[in-house]
């Protein structure tokens, strides 16, 4: 979503961090570009007439030309300012009511709404363990009731039974008093939408407002609408008043203009963002980290909490159990390939490393995309438990047949094989440390910079540039490379799969 934004403030920013002073001109010089990029991804004009005004406001004061990283400073500065645009701190949805809570759903048609009620229905059973009923209120949609309720079906959670002919407002109100005979914690109502705002659709909102009280109404917007999702928002706020935003479509390629201006114009914080189709792929929005993956400083938090979330801790005693005897097989290293793509892939991961976004389109360019793993588990599934357990029994006439079996050849089966022994290697030399390829990554970024563990990664946007400057003295003498991972080798490679490539696979190409 924020790639192009981030490409483009990296660039300007770094060209400021490269130099020494800084006079009143290199920053003006700055914020030109700064402000430009902005409306080239689509942020609201009057929002980056405020941002750049702030950013300028702090910048041109003497302690910026005269402190020892003036660079790092004004990087500091645009970073904080991203932050109070886009609400300094994460806030969920507010549970703390009388059950019944209800939470209505609005927003215009193809937005997202009906999915999103959905997904946000699955995350309370299964993160808050709340006892939810759904209710779709549109009428108008042909089979928009049918659809809530099968994503009821799909997800275990209730939904209330439908009557044809009854009016949206006579529905929420049988919706709330069917939830509190159920002794339901939330009921969900999914509104209708129309295709543009109005005054029939707000009247409608206004009346299904009023029948079920509502304690928190959330607007669904399309990311990828640009500067009318920020009309839309106001609009809204102005007519029916929202207490939140949930952004769907925070995996498109659309330029991230919306998430930015949103939050500023209506003041109302995004809560929720939907990162992909299934039920499972909803996230709180963080602003800070946000503003950390905008600047390219990664995304540490959320890579570990991603670590955490898909690690299986008994596969990985196991593994740990396996490992302590020197044994690593191909059932081994599938796990850790399914592993990572649940963690959102090779470029999901690059992306929350820190100094490492652009590293992804190389990778890309090298044919190490996330196709890659795809074929490789295709290669694995296709071989016979034996196989799998014993990779030296794999000759010619064996790979012949799995080549056949995974639409592959004799050669992806090689390198395939040699990333296997390279990663057999690997774990024998980690003797047996709990918790696999994965853990060992997430473990690694705050122990080799004597941190504390992965809970005492510092704030980067806190400190002023003598605390980054020592930090950064500190992370080299770790053996910390600029660009590199940390805690994984200063090279920026994954730990012994050898500087910037992967075992037995093209590596990147090499500057000429």
């Amino acid at each position: 979503m924020f790639e192009t934004l981030q490409d483009r403030l990296g660039s300007i920013l770094n060209g400021l961090t490269g130099r020494g002073a800084l006079s009143e001109a290199d920053v003006s010089a700055a914020l030109r570009e700064v402000r430009r990029a902005l409306l080239e991804a689509d942020v609201a004009l009057e929002v980056v007439r405020s941002f750049t005004d702030a950013v300028r406001e702090k910048a041109v004061g003497a302690e910026i030309l005269k402190s020892i990283k003036p660079g790092q400073m004004v990087v500091k500065l645009v970073h904080d300012e991203l932050i109070s645009m886009l609400g300094s701190e994460g806030v969920s949805i507010d549970l703390n009511a009388a059950a019944p809570v209800v939470i209505m759903m609005v927003g215009l048609q193809g937005s997202g709404k009906t999915t999103t009620s959905g997904k946000i229905a699955n995350r309370l059973k299964t993160r808050d363990k709340k006892k939810v009923l759904m209710a779709s209120l549109d009428t108008r949609r042909p089979a928009a009731q049918e659809q809530l309720r099968q994503l009821g079906v799909q997800t275990g959670i209730d939904t209330l039974p439908i009557i044809q002919g009854q009016s949206p407002t006579d529905i929420a109100a049988r919706a709330v008093q069917a939830a509190k005979l159920g002794g339901h914690d939330v009921v969900i109502l999914d509104t209708a939408g129309r295709t543009h705002i109005d005054e029939p659709l707000m009247i409608e909102m206004a009346e299904i407002k009023r029948k079920s009280n509502p304690h928190e109404i959330l607007l669904v917007a399309d990311a990828l609408t640009g500067q009318d999702a920020v009309n839309l928002a106001r609009n809204f706020d102005d007519r029916v008043g929202i207490t939140g935003l949930v952004l769907t479509r925070m995996d498109g390629d659309g330029r991230g203009g919306a998430a930015l201006s949103m939050r500023a114009v209506t003041g109302k914080p995004i809560k929720l963002i939907g990162v992909g189709e299934k039920m499972g792929e909803l996230e709180e929005f963080h602003p800070r980290r946000v503003a950390d993956r905008i600047l390219g400083m990664g995304d540490i938090v959320s890579l570990v909490e991603k670590a955490a979330e898909n690690i299986d801790a008994e596969k990985a005693a196991a593994m740990a159990a396996k490992m302590a005897k020197g044994k690593f097989d191909l059932n081994d290293l599938a796990d850790q390939l399914r592993q990572m793509q649940k963690m959102g892939g090779m470029g999901g991961i690059m992306g929350l490393m820190p100094g490492m976004a652009g590293m992804k389109d190389k990778m890309s360019a090298a044919g190490l995309d996330d196709k890659l793993f795809g074929r490789q588990i295709a290669i694995i599934n296709s071989m016979t438990k034996a196989e799998r357990a014993n990779p030296d029994m794999l000759k010619h006439s064996r790979k012949k047949r799995i080549a056949a079996g995974s639409g592959t050849d004799a050669a992806d089966i090689n390198k395939l094989l040699k990333m296997h022994r390279q990663m057999a290697d690997m774990m024998k030399m980690m003797g047996g440390k709990k918790g696999g390829m994965m853990k060992q990554m997430m473990g690694g970024l705050a122990s080799k910079m004597g941190l504390g563990g992965m809970g005492g990664m510092p704030d980067l946007s806190s400190m002023d540039p003598k605390q980054l400057e020592a930090l950064a003295k500190q992370a080299e003498a770790a053996g910390i490379k600029p660009g590199g991972l940390p805690g994984l080798g200063g090279g920026g490679g994954l730990p012994g799969l050898g500087g910037g490539r992967l075992p037995g696979l093209p590596g990147l190409p090499k500057k000429k």
